[in-house]
């Protein structure tokens, strides 16, 4: 695999015009890549997709609500070593055999400039962002245990996701390039599901468009469709052998779509579907 720096999209990502150029630039600029999007859009399979084009290691930091950002530096292993020095061994007397590296030291460590994942990093605390800005502006950090500086071999390209669970810091935003992912208008939509399935009849995949684009449009929905659940949906109408027809009569009928438990997630958004549809056969 040859190593470049420009990201043009790959054979398996339909990657905007717009999308490829904030990548460049964020390369360009050093800076991290903040991206945001519906659920669904593919903000995590693009740093994949980044890192296979590029030709670079993806390593992965999956945020959740308890992570701290000591976590991607390293952490201390302090009970191994109590236990080490319980059974008397020499280990004990070198700290560094229980310090474990973050993924963000994995990174600043790598020969060549990894691509970084920090996905969904709204899911943490709101000073989670801010305790990283001196370690993503000067690429290092200070290990406290050890009294020595950890510094970058190479800028890793770094790439941040945000499904918007809450607002970031202004300073922290300041030192991205922002990019918002827009949901895949028909078109696009069309050029994704031809790269997951090839092979499918595009009778039946015009038709399961329309059903797509028709319930993302209900008013009220709780939670709208993304493009994830249409290619689950598709796969299931292709096992179940459901033809374009008989999605198209089903359509037609104002009756729910087949296998509905891929698009609709919850009760209240099945309940309003039915409601508007019944109300739509009302004004037949």
């Amino acid at each position: 695999m040859t190593s470049n720096t420009r990201f043009s999209g790959t054979e398996n990502y339909i990657a905007t015009e717009d999308l490829m150029m904030a990548v460049n630039a964020a390369v360009t600029l050093e800076r991290p890549l903040l991206i945001k999007g519906e659920p669904g859009t593919g903000k995590t399979m693009l740093a994949e997709e980044v890192a296979h084009s590029l030709g670079r290691e993806l390593i992965v930091w999956p945020i959740k609500s308890t992570t701290k950002a000591q976590h991607g530096l390293y952490e201390y292993d302090a009970v191994s070593r109590l236990r080490d020095s319980q059974l008397g061994d020499a280990r004990v007397h070198d700290i560094r055999n229980y310090i474990v590296k973050g993924k963000l030291w994995q990174a600043f460590d790598a020969d060549t400039a990894p691509v970084l994942l920090i996905d969904e990093i709204d899911k943490a605390d709101i000073e989670f962002p801010n305790d990283l800005l001196r370690e993503l502006d000067q690429m290092e950090f200070f290990v406290h245990e050890t009294q020595e500086f950890v510094r970058a071999r190479q800028r890793p390209i770094i790439i941040i996701t945000s499904n918007n669970e809450k607002e970031l810091p202004d300073a922290f935003l300041r030192r991205c390039f922002f990019h918002y992912i827009r949901f895949p208008e028909r078109d696009t939509m069309q050029a994704i599901v031809d790269v997951h399935f090839p092979a499918l009849r595009q009778q039946l995949v015009s038709e399961a468009l329309e059903v797509f684009f028709s319930i993302r449009e209900l008013p009220g929905l709780k939670k709208k469709p993304s493009t994830s659940e249409l290619l689950d949906w598709l796969k299931l109408l292709t096992a179940e052998g459901m033809d374009a027809d008989a999605l198209k009569r089903h359509h037609q009928d104002n009756a729910p779509p087949p296998l509905a438990g891929a698009l609709l997630k919850n009760e209240q958004d099945l309940q309003l579907f039915e409601r508007l549809m019944q109300m739509a056969k009302l004004r037949r």
